[in-house]
């Protein structure tokens, strides 16, 4: 049965044959963990698409599915139009694939790396150098070329596996939290390459945790929980299902139960407040969403005096897509990467 949420991205996608195509995708792991359940999407030929959720959400099960490295329990999966299950070869000879683990020689030079690779890739020797020319340009390597990669910074490392899963010029790259572990300058360098590789034509899949990381290079987003969708669209769509402003609110409690006391206090206190659309927990308090807040909180203030309510911290801001996250799983990413254990790949 076609879900309503498949025809509508069939529908959005229809002027042109997807690149990806994914239908109701499962993947059981031994001792009956459902990393993968139910999950159906498509992504468009030059999209920069984006799977953004916590760890453990199930991003990299699904991508590695997509990369033929692991297979589904149950569904179906196309790369190119080519099924990942039936002709897993051909898939590879399409996509390119950057792991989270960056996979390049320590003890080889930038250039044996990216020769090596291409030799195995079987990029015809007559453009090889070449081509490793203009990716050491990309990638801001050339200067650093004829260095050992043991002595590369962490971004650098990064370029380079970057570099390798593109000299035989993928459709498609595969990018699995490709800026795991990097520094703010050196992941603000990275997003610059990325961008330039998709403008070249080059269709993108992306798996994150990071906000701005997706809000940034992603035209279209899966927000993914527990193994499924629970929502997709641009990162401005998403943004605009919130609808309003965001007020935070921290609460200072000596305990859980005095936590869950004032929560449910500023419940009753603000019940016919017409600002506040919605009220949901945060780990630290409250959030509220709020129509015009900057006009409506001397009055929310105003009202939360008494009855035990201690506020230690109230912040604003515009919709983010941690909103969206916590709005359709009632949980924040941050909260989940802070309680996530690494059981296997999922």
């Amino acid at each position: 049965m076609v879900t309503e949420t498949q025809q509508r991205l069939d529908e959005t996608h229809a002027a042109a044959a997807p690149v990806i195509e994914v239908r109701e995708l499962v993947k059981v792991y031994k001792g009956g963990t459902r990393a993968v359940d139910g999950v159906s999407f498509t992504v468009a030929e030059g999209e920069f698409f984006g799977f953004l959720g916590p760890n453990g959400a199930g991003k990299t099960t699904t991508i590695r599915i997509l990369a033929t490295l692991l297979r589904p329990t149950s569904g179906s999966a196309k790369v190119s139009g080519i099924d990942v299950l039936a002709h897993p070869g051909e898939v590879r000879r399409e996509v390119g694939f950057a792991m989270q683990t960056v996979a390049v020689d320590p003890l080889a030079t930038g250039r044996e790396n990216l020769e090596l690779i291409g030799r195995l890739r079987r990029v015809p020797a007559s453009e090889l150098q070449g081509r490793i020319d203009e990716l050491l340009v990309l990638m801001k390597l050339t200067e650093s070329q004829k260095k050992v990669v043991g002595t590369y910074s962490g971004g650098m490392k990064r370029r380079l596996d970057l570099a390798t899963a593109l000299l035989h010029r993928p459709k498609v790259l595969f990018l699995d939290e490709p800026t795991e572990g990097l520094d703010p300058q050196s992941r603000n360098a990275l997003w610059e390459e990325l961008e330039s590789v998709n403008r070249s034509g080059t269709t993108m899949f992306l798996t994150t945790h990071y906000m701005e990381e997706a809000d940034r290079l992603c035209k279209r987003i899966a927000i993914v929980d527990e193994g499924k969708i629970v929502v997709e669209g641009t990162p401005a769509e998403l943004k605009r299902t919130v609808g309003n402003d965001v007020v935070e609110l921290q609460l200072e409690a000596d305990s859980p139960n005095e936590l869950e006391r004032q929560r449910s206090g500023i419940g009753r206190m603000l019940e016919g407040f017409e600002p506040v659309a919605e009220i949901k927990s945060s780990p630290a308090g409250v959030q509220l969403y709020v129509s015009d807040a900057a006009a409506a909180i001397p009055e929310l203030v105003r009202r939360l005096d008494g009855d035990g309510i201690r506020i230690g911290a109230l912040t604003m801001h515009q919709p983010s897509l941690d909103d969206v996250f916590m709005r359709y799983t009632g949980k924040t990413i941050r909260e989940e990467q802070a309680n996530v254990h690494f059981t296997g790949w999922y």
